[in-house]
């Protein structure tokens, strides 16, 4: 009821309803049910019974049937519709039954797993060896109905050492993740010859997240663990579950690489559910500027918290969460309804009952914020994805999205978390000043009409394939005129040799070894360029700690030195990064700002693999080689964003081999532009006072780089135009030393890669990037732009480039090349419909302090190259 009065709040308050572009309610759903399966085992009916359950919903029994028959299996329904049960059920009725049985089931992540096992422990009493003392002899059965005592505990990295051998030797059901099968089981298979020789099942939960790399990787660690599989000769069947995808089938068929029976019926009840597209007002249209979408998140849930909605936050970046809870806790308390909300709201302190939830949170931690969720102590939490899958945290009432989380199967998984059995349910998607949430606010019906996106695996990824190639051959031997999964012999074959010529392998009597000395699979993360973590220490009065830890490829950026790092609200100062000792020195400081990081970034030509002339325009698809540095960072106030200053920063640069999809402009269009005045990438004229004036400025400012302070050495420094050049009528303006400022070459490039951001040719690259992930099931993180008016790999024609951020590319590039015509009419739609005046970051991206925004010039683009 609080959920349906708060909206009728909503709906009757200007400053809330005038902002929904989309209020859709989706009507509640009875429950479809079927009685108990007649051959299910007595201890597992009695268990279900003291849980109140005496029937299933109509998917679990399907499910059931398939898994009888010999069937592998996907369950593909809503969030909270007992998905567990399809699994649980059949595998402990055969654990049950069969006392040498054994299954593994695989989570991705570990939270999910520790939440499986406490479900696990109701229906059978289950002990968990990862908390026993002495040897499993001196168990005593629980009391209740007589029962087979089935072992099992959790695997994974923080699993005690003392328990592994444990584990390994008694454990019968095995709850772990892919990152553990891959580095610490399948690599020490003989010490789990009796798990395997008798493994019956493989339950893989939540496929959807085993998409693009992460996927890909996920798919050869099931091929080298049917193989170890066979070696000891067990066949095991594979349930799988997901949210909903628009190829379930598709995607798991790749992972398992066998036919599977789709289970998608959904029969469990549902309540209504409200859910709001709300867009925050425009506050300067010249720029297009919006309220800020964390601000309104904190506002909507103040609203949230008053009526006594307990409600979840999901934001897009650990960065984010941070923010918000900051601002939420700082908030002023709603004002109350009830004597009994005034109560609730006395209990604890803010910062009890308002939590954050991300990686990067130690596990105690994060139990600890679950345990709350369920409790109710804790009222509203704001959590990256990590809590979109399915850890029990209880029946919140709404669910509100900061921004859109990339795709609409995820936008659905998170707003699928508010909302359990018959109550009503209310979930928000605020949208960002991103384009694609802009395209999404001002097309809701593309939203609501839309079926999910396809997940995107490419298992035969060649570095991915011959990295796990490597870890197969370490387990075992490959035989003559074997197959690697759905690789055939003759493929498999020839990567053999190959690694063999490299020195990792080693040919006798047809068959092929491992011999280099290294450990394959400790050098193959599946989620990361790296499997290495940097870990953050903190220093106080009572001695060091472990604050968190952050993966090696994102150190760079989040704890650089001098970095602000948000943990839990508070604000620490990273002091120092070790990037060799993986760890980085910090110290809790208050402070009204955070940092964030700058780039900058080139690309080199490595190979041209398609390409085919368009309008205006050649399309390329290729493999690049793409080299980033970070060079600085900015501080900016919170809520104001005010930019208080820069630093600089020294770190090695990262190179990326990968695919992108480019577009070079032919030389007709950019004629065309240029006798339109719409081209903004040619030199400038400066007049014949310019060289006078540079050396005047130069004199004035020493010789001294007025950014950095290096001094001029045998090679002059130049001169640069506070406000652009092309902003003043005559050069004798432009000119004038007060607009002028003397600046090394590498501070001038830096200060000129962010001005492009103003041209046509950048505004492009920017809405192309950002639009990409609409056709994709994946991130704006997961694509690279990079714009240039003498790019060298179109021999020197202006090029806009979009990339894979991900090395030798999964695959995205590649369909955008093949969507060229409506990823461009997209664009050009987005573009021509943004209320601002001339760019902005909803369209081609902000037009800065001085000089234009490029939306015309961007315009004038997308029209020569789409015939608008």
């Amino acid at each position: 009821m609080s959920v349906n009065k708060l909206l009728s709040r909503w709906r009757s308050d200007p400053d809330i309803a005038g902002n929904v572009d989309a209020w859709e309610t989706i009507p509640e759903r009875p429950a479809k049910y079927t009685p108990l399966p007649e051959r299910l085992q007595p201890q597992l009916v009695h268990a279900l019974n003291l849980m109140g359950i005496n029937r299933l919903y109509s998917h679990q029994a399907t499910a059931w049937e398939h898994i009888q028959a010999g069937q592998h299996v996907v369950v593909v329904t809503s969030t909270a519709s007992g998905k567990t049960l399809c699994y649980n059920l059949p595998v402990l009725d055969r654990l049950l039954s069969s006392p040498e049985a054994r299954a593994l089931y695989l989570f991705p992540t570990k939270a999910l797993a520790q939440d499986q096992l406490s479900g696990l422990r109701k229906l059978v009493e289950p002990v968990d060896i990862t908390r026993i003392e002495g040897p499993f002899s001196n168990l005593k059965p629980q009391e209740g109905p007589p029962t087979n005592q089935v072992l099992m505990a959790v695997y994974d990295g923080d699993t005690s050492s003392s328990a592994r051998p444990k584990i390994r030797k008694n454990a019968r059901l095995v709850l772990s993740n892919p990152d553990m099968l891959h580095a610490g089981i399948l690599p020490h298979h003989t010490a789990w010859a009796d798990f395997f020789r008798n493994l019956d099942f493989v339950v893989i939960d939540e496929i959807h997240t085993y998409r693009g790399v992460f996927g890909s990787h996920v798919a050869n660690v099931l091929r080298r663990l049917r193989r170890i599989a066979r070696f000891y000769g067990s066949y095991p069947r594979f349930i799988l579950t997901s949210a909903t995808i628009a190829n379930p089938v598709e995607l798991a068929e790749k992972l398992v690489e066998e036919p599977v029976a789709l289970v998608d019926e959904d029969g469990a009840a549902r309540g209504s559910k409200t859910f709001l597209i709300y867009n925050p007002p425009v506050v300067d249209r010249e720029i297009g500027l919006r309220r800020s979408s964390l601000q309104e998140s904190v506002r909507l849930a103040d609203d949230l918290l008053a009526y006594n909605v307990q409600t979840i936050i999901f934001a897009r970046s650990r960065r984010t969460v941070e923010l918000i809870l900051t601002y939420l806790r700082q908030s002023s308390l709603p004002s109350l309804s009830s004597p009994s909300d005034q109560a609730l709201w006395q209990e604890p302190e803010t910062s009890e009952f308002i939590r954050g939830y991300r990686s990067g949170y130690l596990p105690k931690q994060r139990r600890e914020i679950e345990y709350g969720l369920r409790r109710g102590n804790v009222r509203a939490v704001v959590a990256t994805n990590a809590l979109e899958l399915g850890i029990d945290i209880g029946g919140l009432g709404a669910a509100i999205l900061v921004g859109y989380p990339g795709s609409i199967a995820a936008a659905w998984q998170q707003a699928g978390r508010s909302g359990r059995g018959a109550e009503a349910s209310l979930s928000v998607l605020i949208a960002t000043a991103d384009p694609l949430d802009q395209f999404l606010a001002s097309h809701p019906d593309y939203f609501f009409g839309r079926s999910p996106e396809q997940a995107l695996i490419n298992p035969d990824n060649l570095l991915i394939l011959l990295e796990h190639m490597r870890c197969a051959a370490f387990e075992l031997p490959f035989q003559p005129q074997e197959n690697f999964g759905s690789v055939d012999a003759d493929m498999v074959a020839e990567f053999l040799a190959f690694l063999a010529e490299e020195g990792s392998l080693h040919q006798s009597a047809g068959k092929y070894f491992w011999m280099a000395d290294q450990y394959p699979a400790q050098n193959v993360s599946l989620r990361s360029a790296s499997a290495v973590n940097v870990l953050l220490q903190v220093e106080d009065e009572q001695g060091p700690y472990t604050l968190g830890e952050v993966d090696y490829a994102s150190a760079s950026w989040m704890v650089h030195p001098q970095a602000i790092y948000l943990h839990e609200g508070q604000s620490y100062l990273v002091e120092d990064l070790d990037l060799e000792g993986n760890v980085a020195h910090l110290q809790r400081i208050d402070t009204d700002y955070y940092t964030q990081p700058r780039r900058e970034t080139t690309v080199q030509l490595l190979q041209s693999l398609s390409q085919e002339f368009v309008l205006g325009a050649v399309k390329v698809h290729g493999e690049i080689s793409v080299t980033s540095q970070l060079i600085g960072y900015r501080k900016v106030k919170w809520y104001t964003h005010e930019q208080l200053g820069m630093g600089e920063l020294s770190l090695p640069p990262s190179e990326l081999q990968t695919t992108g999809y480019w577009l070079a402009l032919n030389e007709d269009t950019v004629d065309s532009l240029r006798q339109q005045g719409l081209w903004s990438n040619d030199s400038n004229n400066y007049g014949p006072n310019w060289r006078q004036q540079r050396e005047r400025a130069r004199a004035r400012d020493e010789y001294r780089c007025q950014v950095c302070g290096t001094p001029e050495t045998d090679r002059a420094h130049h001169v640069h135009h506070k406000t652009p050049f092309r902003s003043f009528s005559s050069y004798e303006q432009a000119n004038q030393l007060s607009n002028l400022i003397t600046v090394c070459p590498t501070c001038h490039h830096r200060i000129e890669t962010a001005v492009r951001v103003r041209s046509g040719l950048a505004g492009l690259g920017y809405v192309l990037g950002h639009l990409g992930p609409l056709f994709l099931m994946c991130d704006v993180g997961d694509l690279g732009t990079h714009s240039d008016p003498q790019s060298p790999i179109s021999e020197g024609r202006p090029t806009v480039i979009v990339y894979d951020q991900i090395p030798a590319g999964i695959g995205f590039s590649q369909r955008l090349y093949e969507l060229h015509d409506e990823l461009l009419l997209r664009a050009y739609d987005l573009v021509e419909a943004c209320e601002c005046l001339d760019g902005c970051p909803s369209c081609v991206g902000p037009g800065g302090e001085h000089g234009s925004g490029g939306k015309r010039e961007t315009l004038a683009i997308l029209k020569a190259l789409t015939g608008v």
